[in-house]
């Protein structure tokens, strides 16, 4: 008898260890979890997969969007203005009954809410992850891994969103390995207005700007914030900056007579480009690149003015689908000063246009907003090779767009998001580079 009765205590103190080591959060701090969830991210745990999600910065919306997880979201803040998002109810940290109401039970910030607002948050079911914005590498890959956990779990969000960041970085090193070679390389500053705010070597710019071939002319300092007499000594060859400003620059003391206003190499930026850290980091990185070394727009062998071919019916396409485009990376309307130096040669590792491409007449042109078999038929071709990372719907939405620029990107043709006919034809045949 008393053996039975060590026995039975013996197999609930078993089952009671076994019920605590499941109960668990799962600990991403050192990478990918075993479990999904409960899970722990930035202190927060959550305990199961979130029913609904809402996002209130629009950095981290961009984030959600280049996963592939838009389609749990539920709710926006009015600054989350990608396109995609476009359909979704716009929400403030204090509406914590709407957002309930909506299906939201998780919900992105990166602004810490008060202790007020966190409870009725908390009343209301809702669990709060805030996250700020990455400014470094290894930052920006583990800011997508907390964000694939909150909305995964701990093991398959955590290395969808892993994943992602590790090709977005494949796809910068991409370009960084076609810049021509300079025995000077270049400086330059990026300022996002013209009372001090820069780009400093502690911000994510700084990694955008290295990425395109350019050394941070104030890489040295931090904080976000350069005096002019600063920027004055830095003299930076190039220098990009917040739409707007450029005409301004010709005007303001200490600008005026920096050489990269003088001779022409300024170029402007959308702000979100610069700032959100979306896949539209590849856009900054491209247009940066493209402004800089026009070459290797020259060299792809496409031009950004429309063809002979689709000049009529496809042209107010093409105007209508660049207008709604945030992420399009557009071709510089003004060409640049060239650089001081000799014309570089282009590094080996640049991938070359094929010689030869396959027949393209049986191709008609696909773009943004247009959807059907076509389209499902081009992204099951782009995600066979790794290019896809949002779901292959028939639909030519934001993610198939950056996919397709990717593609270009990666064999050879400037990066328009537009699939041409020779673009089709190169996809779907052996010769196509895959990611």
């Amino acid at each position: 008898m008393k053996k039975r009765i060590l026995a039975f205590l013996l197999c609930l103190s078993m089952t009671a260890l076994l019920l605590t080591g499941c109960g668990g959060s799962a600990n991403i701090e050192s990478g990918a979890a075993q479990q999904d969830f409960p899970v722990e991210v930035n202190g927060v745990t959550i305990q199961s997969k979130p029913e609904g999600v809402a996002v209130l910065s629009p950095n981290l919306a961009d984030i959600i969007l280049a996963i592939g997880y838009e389609i749990d979201l539920k709710a926006r803040s009015a600054e989350c203005t990608q396109p995609d998002l476009k359909v979704l109810p716009e929400v403030t940290i204090q509406d914590a009954e709407k957002m309930k109401e909506l299906g939201v039970t998780l919900l992105f910030t990166d602004t810490k809410p008060s202790e007020g607002e966190a409870k009725a948050l908390s009343e209301q079911g809702i669990t709060v992850v805030t996250l700020k914005a990455a400014s470094s590498r290894s930052e920006f890959t583990k800011l997508y891994a907390q964000v694939g956990a909150a909305m995964e779990g701990g093991s398959t969000g955590y290395e969808k969103g892993e994943k992602t960041a590790k090709n977005i970085f494949t796809t910068l090193d991409d370009i960084t390995r076609i810049i021509p070679n300079s025995d000077v390389p270049a400086t330059a500053v990026y300022v996002s207005d013209l009372e001090g705010s820069a780009a400093t070597g502690d911000t994510f710019v700084d990694v955008l700007l290295s990425s395109a071939g350019f050394i941070n002319g104030v890489k040295g300092m931090t904080g976000g914030k350069v005096a002019v007499s600063d920027l004055a000594k830095a003299n930076p060859t190039y220098l990009f900056c917040a739409a707007g400003l450029k005409d301004q620059m010709k005007e303001t003391e200490g600008f005026k007579d920096l050489t990269a206003v003088t001779e022409g190499r300024v170029c402007e930026i959308e702000p979100e480009l610069m700032t959100w850290q979306g896949r539209s980091v590849i856009s900054a990185v491209s247009q940066m690149a493209g402004f800089a070394y026009p070459e290797l727009a020259e060299s792809s062998g496409e031009s950004s003015e429309p063809s002979d071919e689709s000049s009529s019916d496809e042209s107010s396409s093409d105007d209508n689908s660049s207008s709604s485009n945030t992420e399009a990376t557009p071709k510089p309307t003004e060409k640049p000063t060239p650089k001081p130096t000799t014309k570089p040669t282009p590094k080996p590792s640049a991938t070359p246009k094929p010689t030869a491409t396959p027949d393209s007449s049986s191709y008609k042109q696909l773009q943004k907003g247009d959807s059907g078999d076509d389209v499902l038929k081009m992204q099951k071709r782009l995600d066979e090779l790794g290019y896809m990372f949002t779901p292959c719907n028939g639909t030519f939405d934001a993610g198939t767009e950056q996919a397709v620029m990717d593609f270009q990107l990666n064999n050879g043709y400037l990066t328009t998001g537009i699939a041409k006919p020779e673009l089709l034809a190169l996809l779907y045949s052996d010769a196509a580079n895959p990611a």
